[in-house]
């Protein structure tokens, strides 16, 4: 999509910190982080939520979190406390850019969800 800020990131139109990159998937930080470590990981194919990219193609949830899983596997996350992954879907959510992404949170103690 031409107007679509993480296609443009993706593409190397707009600067990002990249943290991960193969054939399909790229990780790069967020650049409002919401803990220590605030990773978004997506799909170069353009979707506007998990579920379009599931109905298109849910080959691509799998490219992502084989992504997730190799640079959390290579940068320790797991052995330093864990991490959490976070898709939101839609505004009430606080989806606030309609291209697919993954979340992945860690590097501190982070909050519970719900009360």
């Amino acid at each position: 999509m031409d107007d679509c800020l993480f296609c443009k990131i993706f593409k190397g139109e707009i600067p990002s910190t990249k943290v991960y990159e193969d054939e399909n998937v790229i990780g790069f930080q967020d650049l409002y982080p919401q803990a220590k470590i605030h990773l978004l990981f997506i799909h170069k194919e353009h979707s506007k939520n998990v579920n379009e990219m599931m109905g298109n193609d849910p080959k691509q949830v799998a490219d992502v979190f084989s992504a997730i899983k190799n640079y959390s596997e290579k940068e320790g996350l797991e052995k330093d406390g864990g991490f959490r992954v976070v898709t939101n879907l839609g505004s009430l959510a606080g989806q606030t850019v309609f291209h697919t992404h993954f979340h992945v949170l860690s590097g501190e103690q982070l909050g519970r969800f719900g009360s």
